[in-house]
């Protein structure tokens, strides 16, 4: 199987921007990889293209007619409640706009002007790591820590005797994080590991994902037992 034929297994890819010359270049570093493609020109059209079929993953420009790129992702997460993973793009300006995105649930973000061989590369990260090969394919048993348990087949992470719901980047971080208790790692080491590249990465991607993590499986968020901070070095998973 050549590498073009197994990324076009994983589905299509929707591309929603409303300036033509990024939606024509970015579909076409997508197509010539083997991937199928469709476009959206403004936030209504991404939703109903969406909810007609759901893409393998969505490239998403932040600032949208109709509805913007952060009510779409928050409508993904909150209201149909769908792992399908999002890379925002987003100009260097909208840090505020992208750390709200990471908060909302989107996976990534490429900021602009970028490379679209660099996109691309993001694309087929963030589906190797969503899709099951970042190691937690591989014949893992589920783990259980105290109130915590977590199976890598099904991907179901239950918390205090409830299932909750996870993105495909909030389970690989737990995942990868329990798989190492009481190991500690820095936020470039996590990028590395679970999102399979650190360079160009803001590494408050990693703080927001944590936060989020928090936010699911603590009793207080704000006096993690299970996620810790390790002050002037990174982040931790005590198992208690």
């Amino acid at each position: 199987m050549t590498l073009n034929q197994s990324f076009s297994e994983y589905g299509d890819i929707l591309v929603v921007d409303d300036e033509a010359s990024v939606v024509e270049v970015v579909a076409l570093y997508l197509k010539r990889e083997g991937f199928t493609v469709r476009v959206a020109r403004d936030g209504r059209s991404a939703l109903d293209a969406i909810r007609d079929q759901l893409p393998a993953l969505v490239v998403l420009d932040l600032m949208l007619p109709e509805i913007d790129g952060l009510e779409i992702v928050r409508r993904l997460r909150d209201d149909a409640g769908s792992d399908v993973p999002v890379i925002m793009l987003t100009a260097r300006r909208q840090e505020t706009d992208r750390i709200y995105g990471l908060e909302l649930g989107a996976d990534d973000y490429v900021t602009k002007p970028f490379s679209p061989a660099e996109l691309v590369s993001r694309v087929k990260a963030v589906l190797r790591r969503t899709r099951g090969s970042n190691g937690t394919d591989k014949g893992e048993r589920p783990l259980q820590f105290n109130d915590l348990s977590i199976d890598p087949k099904t991907r179901i992470v239950t918390v205090r005797g409830e299932s909750i719901d996870l993105t495909a980047t909030e389970f690989n971080l737990l995942w990868f994080m329990v798989s190492h208790p009481r190991q500690v790692f820095k936020r470039d080491q996590l990028l590395e590991n679970v999102w399979g590249f650190s360079e160009y990465v803001d590494p408050s991607t990693v703080t927001v994902h944590i936060r989020r993590l928090r936010e699911k499986i603590e009793i207080d968020p704000s006096d993690p037992e299970h996620l810790l901070t390790v002050w002037g070095v990174g982040y931790k998973f005590d198992p208690g």
